[in-house]
């Protein structure tokens, strides 16, 4: 055989090989968004169907915060949706949960904040402080805030991945959407969702602890100790 064979023959083999890496990682993304997806789709109801007063918490998924302090218009709504649900009487308590992983920086400030201007107890809404990303915030309210049972407040492409893993953590958990308004950026966030929901349905699987879990919070005190 020529060398000019062989190499046509080891550079074929090559490409194989990266076809089949490339058609496995494409199957592995593909498989765990539709399990995703899938399990998670009957978990979705509307505020009227949510049980009044069978839940521990709603909890609010962070968003960005605008420079000047206050909530982004993708916060507001599901800030919105916390609120009527908790007005509605579905639970006794909020849990704000989002990014404060800096002191200049702070997600869950903003949003007590805007809950307390509508109305809410201070007493009623919790303070996560460490809901780095969507696992962590259910990770939290399972092992930090003793949750069994829980609403979760976003819109409908981010509730997938939260009812997921809080399913795979242990609790009964449903989620009210809170699609108000279209975003800009919503193909940006349907992108970012595909390879998120397949690192949270690993995380989820092998319950990877959050970045910080620190001491366990109870709902029956004031939220005011988790400001």
């Amino acid at each position: 055989m020529s060398s000019s064979k062989k190499h046509k023959g080891c550079l074929r083999r090559v490409l194989d090989m990266v076809l089949a890496v490339v058609v496995a990682v494409v199957a592995v993304f593909a498989i765990t968004n539709v399990v995703t997806i899938v399990g998670s789709k009957g978990s979705i109801v509307t505020a009227e169907k949510a049980g009044i007063g069978n839940s521990d918490a709603i909890v609010v998924l962070g968003a960005s915060v605008l420079p000047d302090g206050t909530p982004s218009g993708i916060l507001t709504d599901r800030l919105d949706d916390g609120i009527a649900l908790y007005f509605a009487g579905v639970a006794p308590k909020i849990i704000m949960s989002g990014d404060n992983g800096t002191a200049s920086y702070n997600e869950v400030k903003a949003m007590k904040q805007y809950a307390i201007a509508q109305g809410v107890p201070s007493r009623d809404i919790f303070c996560d402080h460490a809901g780095f990303s969507t696992y962590e915030s259910m990770y939290r309210a399972k092992y930090v805030f003793g949750c069994e049972r829980i609403v979760v407040a976003t819109q409908t492409y981010h509730l997938y991945r939260a009812l997921w893993s809080a399913k795979s953590l242990g609790m009964q958990a449903e989620g009210v959407p809170s699609d108000y308004h279209e975003y800009q950026k919503q193909l940006q966030y349907d992108i970012r969702e595909i390879p998120a929901r397949t690192k949270d349905f690993f995380k989820a699987f092998f319950r990877v602890p959050s970045t910080y879990v620190g001491e366990a919070i109870s709902l029956d005190q004031s939220g005011d100790v988790t400001n």
